[in-house]
């Protein structure tokens, strides 16, 4: 009965992380820098002839793409090839992988808790947090990279009843590093730490756990064997030193922050799920002796440390841990749920806050007439009032109907066209490359006047569009060179003898 009632939720979660994680999944263009850059290596791929040997070695606008490993941009080519070139098929591969992880965070809950119900609201609170479902519908590595890590722990905890199963950890370990590189070294590190803290002494030295190893790592030491072999010193500069370790020493691209940086991003997106994660905390903390509370333990500070430390800082470098903070906070909920003990007076006035704000939000989106996100702000401000209420009523279940006030929230944000809002943060592309695609031939390199290089706009206009200064932009003009030019710098260029192809935008298409 029990094993026919964990096949029941473990489908029921397929199916409805499945739909959260593809509803209206095509319907925003695609941001910068991670998607525009991952598209466009992935086009390339599936445009390279019959044995050009393009998914071994891979390129960015022609040239060499050295920085992650091709298992994600190979996956998004194979849907090119089959639904063509799109948002939607440019996303598709990455959010199915990321969705199922929610069923898989359960199977390891039900092997880590030895019960269902924590594990279920472990899979559910995963399932609802916001940063989880945006990061993992883009078009990006992390939620691949934390799938593959669930899938390895639940490997590694049934291989305590079934050491063949150690065969899958291995596995586990070669496609996270073919998916995100060296990012399988914390990960790594975090899986064998909660063996020794689990005194699975037996299991580090179990000859399927190092045949899996060598077996499941070998593609990747082939893939970064043949990069060598076909690059050589560049690629290990590019690949290991600036795009790897050079991030933990020093800021890459300007991407710096405080070593409380994380502390922040959590802070910011994991409401209303962080009132319960001190409870959530301390209760692995009193378990620590356990399976499941010192995994918690060691993998939210192992990896919250390595990351702080780093001296690049990025919103999605903190996505790993969201699954040991779901596991704490399932615990909690279901120590709640049976117990029935907590103290509802602060959650009660922070649910109540969400509430007010959820009302305030609605008369702002009212004001700019988006009627999808009018309705989110009703749904939020009406579940998180009845949670308060629960809460203070000190009913129970309150847990249920916080998680589909959630849920439905979350839904009804990625049917909107703003659960991307990023995009806000400059021009529209799509028009700007429209513009060029109409002008210019594939391929062709353009200068701009815009402040910085955007990925989205070279996969769009199928050009090479470069940020650059004045000074230059009127060399390149006098070079026969194409130029994008804003409104500020047409003014200021002297444009004798050229043309202008159109506007778009507040740009200006300019030939030479």
């Amino acid at each position: 009965m029990r094993l026919f009632r964990e096949k029941e939720w473990l489908f029921s979660l397929l199916v409805i992380s499945l739909v959260l994680w593809l509803i209206f999944l095509g319907n925003s263009p695609l941001r910068d820098w991670d998607e525009g850059t991952v598209a466009q290596v992935a086009r390339e791929i599936w445009r390279g002839p019959l044995g050009s040997m393009r998914w071994l070695y891979p390129t960015l606008g022609g040239e060499p793409y050295h920085n992650k490993p091709p298992l994600m941009h190979l996956l998004i080519a194979w849907a090119y090839s089959i639904g063509g070139v799109n948002e939607w098929t440019t996303r598709l591969p990455g959010a199915v992988l990321t969705a199922l992880g929610v069923p898989l965070l359960y199977l390891v809950g039900c092997l880590l808790f030895n019960e269902s119900l924590p594990a279920l609201f472990a899979a559910l609170v995963y399932l609802t947090m916001l940063p989880v479902v945006r990061h993992g519908r883009l078009a990006m590595l992390d939620g691949t990279t934390i799938t593959f890590f669930l899938l390895l722990l639940f490997c590694l905890l049934k291989a305590r009843q079934n050491r063949q199963y150690a065969l899958g950890v291995g596995f586990c370990l070669g496609l996270i590093t073919l998916t995100k590189g060296m990012m399988v070294l914390p990960l790594g590190a975090i899986a064998c730490l909660s063996l020794i803290a689990d005194r699975q002494f037996t299991l580090l030295t179990s000859p399927y756990l190092l045949m899996g190893i060598f077996l499941g790592n070998a593609p990747a030491i082939a893939w970064f064997v043949a990069q060598w072999q076909h690059y050589g010193e560049n690629f290990f500069q590019v690949n290991f030193q600036a795009q790897t370790f050079a991030r933990l020493t020093q800021s890459v691209e300007g991407h710096s922050g405080p070593p409380w940086y994380y502390l922040i991003e959590l802070i910011k997106y994991s409401f209303p799920w962080l009132l319960f994660l001190p409870g959530g905390f301390y209760l692995a903390w009193k378990k620590r002796q356990t399976t499941w509370g010192s995994l918690v333990i060691i993998g939210t500070i192992v990896y919250l440390l390595t990351i702080s430390l780093m001296r690049t800082k990025l919103p999605w470098y903190v996505m790993p841990v969201y699954p040991f903070l779901a596991l704490a906070i399932g615990a909690k909920l279901s120590e709640i749920w049976q117990d029935g003990h907590f103290k509802g007076r602060s959650l009660t006035i922070f649910l109540a806050i969400i509430s007010i704000a959820g009302l305030g939000g609605c008369v702002y989106f009212f004001i700019k007439k988006d009627l999808i996100l009018i309705v989110m702000s009703i749904v939020l401000a009406i579940s998180m009032g009845i949670v308060a209420w629960l809460i203070k009523q000190r009913d129970r279940n309150f847990i249920p109907v916080l998680f589909s006030g959630m849920y439905l929230v979350l839904a009804l944000l990625m049917s909107s066209q703003s659960w991307i809002w990023e995009l806000n943060e400059a021009f529209p592309v799509k028009p700007v490359a429209d513009l060029i695609r109409t002008n210019v031939s594939p391929g062709t390199q353009i200068y701009t006047s815009f402040a910085y290089d955007r990925p989205s706009l070279n996969f769009y206009s199928d050009c090479k569009v470069t940020a650059t200064t004045m000074p230059v932009l009127q060399q390149m003009l006098s070079n026969k060179s194409y130029l994008l030019l804003d409104d500020g710098a047409l003014q200021q260029i002297n444009l004798t003898g050229s043309k202008i192809l159109g506007t778009a935008k507040g740009f200006t298409l300019i030939s030479p």
